[in-house]
């Protein structure tokens, strides 16, 4: 049901001695002749900062519990909205503005400033949207292997040929307009790198998908005219998206933003969440400071 022409995705850097540093999170080091930790050293001069996690598609806000419990043990306030159609809202027929408006209510009620609002997959677009409602709260936006639409785009513009057929088919299955992910497109597309228990476990908590906001173009002319810093987390082994001419998180996302500080790393688009959570905050971190 969705197959896509894949390309064997090359290593950026075969020449390992240029590999730029921080490509790989590596928590040691040698000191003195002893292999010592170094996240002690690297997190006392972590800047404090306040993050808004938001979530993306498949997904609720325990999404981030590993990571923002990470993140709050090295100082850092994090807030993880839920927004319509998610979470013990058991209404599906929900809009993208709809969405948008759970996000920004949370931000405004908890008077939330000068915070990094991230973004992750769908949650990018709905950042887009978020920013142009609140700007002047945000220090930066930063969007981890997320949809960062054209104006006028839809989500599912973006999607292949064949997973956007895919995808209507399931939504047309269905008896409330939502998708449900079938486990074989799961385990390849989104969890690529876990283990099989890994990703039967991640799967049992994906409940089916309110499919309006995926399809609605939105107008985000006032997103691009924001000065607001941004900056783009890629993790190469994120296959979501095929990473191919025309598709793909970075460069084909990334590079709208302008200018943008890239952050990579080796991850896919879920399991990290759940295995690697201190290096996904770390990411975020760096993503996000000064």
């Amino acid at each position: 049901m969705f197959p896509y022409s894949q390309e064997t995705h090359q290593f950026p850097y075969p020449d390992y001695s240029f590999m730029p540093r921080g490509y790989y999170y590596f928590p040691y080091f040698w000191r003195n002749g002893v292999l010592e930790s170094n996240e002690k050293y690297s997190l006392l001069a972590q800047q404090r900062l306040t993050f808004v996690l938001v979530h993306g598609s498949w997904a609720d806000a325990h999404f981030w519990d590993g990571v923002a419990a990470v993140l709050r043990s090295r100082g850092h306030a994090v807030y993880t909205p839920e927004y319509a159609g998610h979470g013990k809202d058991p209404n599906k027929d929900v809009t993208h503005a709809m969405i948008t408006k759970s996000v920004v209510d949370f931000i405004t009620r908890l008077n939330l400033r000068n915070f990094v609002l991230v973004g992750h997959s769908f949650g990018g677009t709905v950042i887009q949207k978020v920013a142009e409602q609140v700007s002047d709260r945000i220090k930066r936006l930063v969007f981890w292997d997320a949809f960062v639409l054209k104006d006028g785009e839809s989500l599912a513009d973006e999607l292949p040929p064949q997973t956007r057929q895919g995808f209507e088919q399931l939504r047309a299955s269905s008896r409330d307009d939502t998708i449900k992910l079938p486990f074989p497109l799961f385990r390849d597309l989104f969890v690529n790198t876990a283990t099989l228990e890994e990703a039967e476990q991640m799967y049992a908590d994906v409940i089916p998908e309110p499919a309006i906001p995926l399809f609605e173009n939105l107008d985000l002319k006032a997103f691009y005219a924001l000065p607001t810093p941004k900056s783009y987390v890629y993790f190469y082994q994120d296959n979501t998206l095929p990473q191919g001419e025309g598709f793909g998180w970075n460069p084909h996302m990334s590079t709208r933003l302008g200018q943008f500080r890239l952050i990579v790393g080796d991850g896919d688009h879920f399991t990290d969440t759940r295995t690697r959570p201190a290096m996904l905050a770390q990411k975020l971190y760096e993503a996000g400071r000064d």
